[in-house]
């Protein structure tokens, strides 16, 4: 007999405890955001450096199919957030706080964790890497064009100094202690893609240029346009945090969070196209087959702009990196302090943070190739997460009658996204081979 249906005192303490450690985990400790913080938060989870890497991604792709690519992945990625959005609060009384707890929701307690927490773990953990690499090679920009005649420093140091700030922001307790940090990235990321765009106009269209495709073979052509897909997925992983952002938001039966969250999404879409579409469509053709895959490297001159644009980009990582790490912050202390039983402390979360922080830095240092996992990880994980994944789970729960809109649009996006996580990472790991046979470790 379970001596706890007749002890309603113990029901109370086991409930107590419960609601103790979620005030202390940092998805479910605070629910006082408001909609412009859904906004930036989703500006800074979305505009991330994958924007510099779009005329690269159009040099790769061409005119035609580069601009279809772009602007579908912009109609189709609103429209997965939308959903995930209105499925927050699908049941009565009770929130889907994590995109796992929505998985589970969808494909059961066991599959529901299988599916989703590898692959947000593999985004969250993929964007801090690739945000310690951007970071870090940022900084160094700074200092190779203000200091001409310096001795080289390696990569590796400009890295571990980016590192360092995280390891004192990433115990911001939760997602709106780090608000005042996503508000700053988010203005960052709007100035230095203006920058960007507004530089390489400045400086004219190139001479000697043209858009056929890069590569000089067939198979480097297919290679790079598997590649550029990666990079236009790694351009949309907000998905990967959206449910945890709306979980910060209020919610009564009068006004459920919803609605507050669908209106700061909308103005974080328009920021994105403000973004994205200037960025990659001037930049392509202002410098065509020659730009690199970090646009700012394309841009010398003038040398105070280009030192500006970085640091902007710098300032932009610190706060997109606490963004994607809070989630995985959120699963490991959920972990030791409801499987392992851990008391929730300050010298827990200090010791979990800080591994976290050191072990994305070390992997930072060890495979700074920037365009390359770009492309690997844009198709592995973000395809899913972002552009299908949301799909499968509306018709698994909602299940929308056979050739209706609803079930035709689902399909095609999940078609889209299945092709996009197939092909992507092909080019993405052939890049990084190649590039890895030059690569001195530590260099």
């Amino acid at each position: 007999m379970d001596t706890r249906a007749e002890n309603p005192d113990a029901i109370r303490n086991i409930d107590e405890k419960q609601k103790a450690i979620d005030d202390w985990l940092p998805i479910t400790s605070s629910r006082n955001a408001k909609w412009w913080y859904a906004a930036f938060h989703n500006v800074t989870a979305m505009v991330g450096a994958g924007v510099l890497s779009l005329p690269y991604a159009m040099s790769n792709l061409g005119w035609g199919p580069g601009a279809v690519i772009l602007i579908l992945s912009w109609i189709i990625t609103l429209y997965t957030l939308w959903q995930m959005v209105e499925m927050h609060e699908m049941v009565p009384g009770k929130r889907f706080d994590r995109y796992h707890e929505l998985g589970q929701h969808a494909f059961g307690e066991k599959l529901g964790l299988y599916i989703v927490v590898p692959q947000q773990l593999i985004v969250e953990i993929g964007l801090d890497i690739v945000y310690m690499v951007t970071g870090g090679k940022s900084l160094q920009k700074i200092h190779d064009l203000l200091c001409r005649n310096c001795k080289h420093i390696k990569t590796t140091y400009f890295i571990m100094i980016f590192a360092s700030v995280h390891f004192v922001l990433a115990h911001l307790p939760n997602f709106n202690s780090v608000s005042g940090v996503s508000l700053v990235a988010a203005v960052m990321s709007l100035s230095y893609s203006t920058i960007a765009w507004g530089a390489s106009v400045d400086k004219g269209r190139q001479p000697d240029i043209d858009y056929s495709y890069r590569a000089s073979t067939s198979t480097g052509t297919v290679m790079d346009f598997f590649t550029a897909l990666g990079d236009v997925a790694f351009a949309y992983a907000g998905h990967n945090v959206v449910l945890e952002i709306q979980a910060t938001i209020p919610s009564t039966p009068d006004k459920p969070s919803k609605v507050a969250m669908w209106r700061g999404v909308m103005v974080a879409y328009i920021v994105v196209a403000l973004c994205y579409f200037p960025i990659a469509f001037l930049g392509y053709y202002i410098f065509g087959d020659k730009v690199e895959d970090n646009i700012l490297i394309s841009l010398e001159k003038p040398v105070w702009l280009i030192v500006m644009a970085n640091a902007f980009v710098v300032i932009h990582v610190i706060g997109s990196y606490q963004l994607y790490a809070m989630p995985v912050f959120d699963m490991l202390e959920t972990i030791l302090v409801k499987r392992l039983n851990f008391k929730p402390s300050a010298t827990l979360r200090f010791v979990t943070r800080n591994s976290y922080v050191a072990f994305t830095m070390f992997i930072a240092i060890c495979f700074p190739f920037f365009g390359a996992l770009l492309g690997f990880f844009g198709g592995l994980a973000f395809a899913p997460t972002t552009y299908f994944l949301p799909c499968i789970m509306w018709l698994a729960i909602y299940k929308p009658k056979r050739f209706s809109l609803s079930w035709i649009t689902n399909w095609m996006c999940i078609i889209a996204g299945l092709l996009l996580m197939i092909l992507s990472p092909i080019g993405g790991l052939r890049n990084i081979i190649l590039k890895a046979k030059d690569y001195q470790f530590f260099s």
